[in-house]
């Protein structure tokens, strides 16, 4: 049994027009193509729809009932293919996206910002995260955008750089290091260190340069938050070892920082998405605005 929408809407403008005629003008039809849909719609169910009488088309108890049926089905449809439509021309959707928290607090919100000017209707759903995460939510669906790191090539992600980013010594006030303009891992590794969650990318690079150099880490404080680690730092804890671009640094003054001397405390900030995986249009909307933000 095969119904088309032409049937199942000449059927509804008909019962509410209560004319052939005034539903043919309604559809932008000739009245003899819309009593063929209508034929054709009472042939496939073996129903009679309408009783036609020259004061016009009264609709049957069955086809009346019908009618209102396929009205609320056509209504929701409309809905659905508007709201299709909305996505496709970026007036509307939705878009998660996992995040370095680093990158979460500062060039997500000018990005976000540039996202709503020129889509108001998109919506993202952040979940900032350490780096493992940001690819585990990337791989699995959970996220169809991440912004994180990689340790190398993933047939699963397709990666996009954004931006390159230093890890730094972070010294408390008065620290005796702060004479020096570059430290090494050796000096570090003399100190009480702080430094972030064992997954983030920052712990893992940290762990390499010290390897490279013949070193074990052996941080004295972790946290999972960087305002929580620069926090440490500013209350003499210990020397931090965090991302340059971390906006807890630049709203605090009283801390001082210093390269490292060390190839591994260099991290590549990336785009990620699903190998061969299409974008939603709200998707390919933030990306837009993301790389915007970069290039600015």
């Amino acid at each position: 049994m095969t119904i088309s929408l032409r049937q199942l809407r000449a059927l509804t403008a008909v019962v509410e027009t209560g004319s052939f005629g005034r539903a043919a003008a309604r559809l932008n039809l000739s009245q003899p193509a819309l009593t063929v849909q209508i034929r054709g719609l009472e042939q496939t169910l073996g129903l009679t729809l309408f009783d036609r009488s020259a004061r016009g088309a009264r609709p049957t108890p069955t086809g009346l009932g019908l009618a209102q049926s396929i009205d609320r089905v056509l209504t929701e449809l409309d809905h659905v293919v508007e709201g299709a439509r909305d996505q496709a021309t970026r007036r509307s959707g939705s878009v998660r996206l996992a995040v370095l928290p680093s990158v979460a607090a500062t060039l997500l919100p000018g990005a976000l910002a540039r996202l709503r000017a020129e889509h108001p209707g998109i919506r993202v759903l952040v979940h900032d995260a350490v780096t493992r995460r940001v690819a585990e939510q990337v791989r699995d669906g959970s996220a169809e955008l991440g912004i994180g790191t990689l340790p190398g090539p993933s047939a699963e992600l397709h990666a996009t750089p954004l931006f390159e980013d230093d890890l730094v010594a972070v010294l408390p006030p008065g620290h005796p290091l702060a004479a020096a303009t570059l430290l090494t891992p050796a000096q570090l590794a003399a100190e009480p260190l702080v430094l972030t969650d064992p997954d983030s990318s920052v712990h893992a690079l940290a762990e390499c340069a010290f390897a490279a150099a013949g070193l074990v880490l052996r941080p004295a404080y972790e946290a999972t938050y960087m305002s929580t680690a620069v926090a440490m730092v500013r209350a003499g804890l210990g020397i931090g070892v965090l991302p340059a671009t971390a906006v807890d640094l630049q709203v605090a003054p009283a801390l001082q920082t210093r390269p490292i001397d060390a190839p591994a405390m260099h991290r590549h900030i990336l785009l990620l998405r699903r190998a061969g995986a299409s974008l939603s249009p709200a998707a390919e909307a933030l990306t837009a605005s993301l790389l915007a933000s970069v290039r600015r």
